[in-house]
């Protein structure tokens, strides 16, 4: 029996489907983010394991291997090299050199054989799992360009044997395993352009490898947060511009809000109400390449409203004269 059960800190069933798993981290991570929750330590330690059993369940080949020896998957590969190394007599694996291991799900005698006179036979390079990190920008910041100074909880080889996960036997500082969690902090950079679920990769920053293999890569997986001015579709913004009833009427300019401040947008005589203008290259630029996408700006009359006895008077001799 695992003693964490990453199913149940997502708060998703075994049968969960990938989409189910993300929406649920995603959820939790932007509730119990650090910039969310400053200071508070509680929230930090709850959005750490939030992205343990994420980065878990988002592995296929990793959620199989946590399916099958629950917190001891990472020892998956040894428990099977155990196993063909072995003989299947009467319930028991019994190895050619005399190491038993004992009944099913006796892990603990595994481990220590595998890690005392058998894991040191494996010394293959092995690359360092991916990481993912959520990060909230402002529609601002995706337009832009962000930094961001990130606390991540990563795997590191264990300083005390050198990643291989022995000394004298079985290393206590890292338990045998050859890496250690350490808490970094990174910055990073956000493109420009970038949308609702882009993933930004970052080479390098993801756990270490063992046996000398290449650290893992961190992906930032990003979240733009909702504007009050603009809707995003695409790389075209769209907006709304309130133009007064006579400037609808008889022609003029209206000011159009853009990401970076505003421009006049010159209205023609008789502009109805809904009339949609492109202003062409004022939308967001396209993520690693030239350009930018338009931004369309939809007229809102605005009616009269307060009128005197003289601004009524003319308007019903328009009125009068028009019918």
């Amino acid at each position: 029996m695992a003693e964490k059960d990453y199913y149940s800190i997502l708060g998703v069933p075994k049968s969960a489907s990938d989409k189910e798993i993300k929406q649920a981290y995603r959820k939790l991570a932007r509730k119990m983010h650090p910039d969310v929750n400053p200071a508070d330590k509680k929230a930090e330690g709850e959005f750490k394991k939030v992205n343990e059993a994420y980065e878990v369940l988002s592995d296929p080949e990793k959620r199989r291997k946590y399916d099958q020896f629950g917190e001891n998957w990472q020892h998956a590969d040894q428990f099977a090299h155990a196993g063909t190394a072995g003989n299947r007599t009467g319930g028991a694996w019994t190895e050619t050199n005399g190491v038993d291991f004992g009944g099913v799900g006796d892990f603990e005698n595994i481990i220590d054989s595998l890690f005392g006179r058998r894991r040191s036979a494996s010394k293959r390079p092995r690359r360092g799992a991916d990481l993912e990190h959520l990060v909230e920008v402002s529609l601002e910041e995706a337009y832009k360009g962000a930094t961001r100074l990130l606390n991540l909880q990563v795997e590191d080889t264990c300083q005390a044997c050198n990643g291989a996960g022995s000394v004298n036997g079985r290393c206590s500082a890292c338990l045998g395993a050859g890496a250690v969690v350490t808490s970094k902090r990174i910055e990073v950079k956000i493109p420009a352009g970038v949308t609702e679920g882009s993933r930004v990769k970052i080479t390098g920053a993801g756990n270490a490898g063992a046996n000398g293999g290449s650290k893992g890569d961190l992906y930032l997986i990003i979240s733009i947060r909702p504007n009050e001015k603009f809707q995003r579709k695409g790389n075209d913004l769209h907006t709304e511009v309130q133009v007064p009833f006579l400037t609808a009427i008889l022609g003029g300019e209206a000011e159009v809000p853009t990401v970076t401040g505003k421009v006049a947008l010159k209205i023609p005589a008789e502009t109805q109400n809904g009339r949609v203008f492109r202003l062409g290259g004022m939308g967001m630029p396209h993520i690693n390449s030239a350009g930018k996408g338009d931004l369309y700006a939809k007229v809102s009359v605005m009616l009269p409203t307060k009128l005197n006895e003289r601004q009524k008077k003319l308007l019903e001799e328009l009125k009068a004269i028009t019918s």
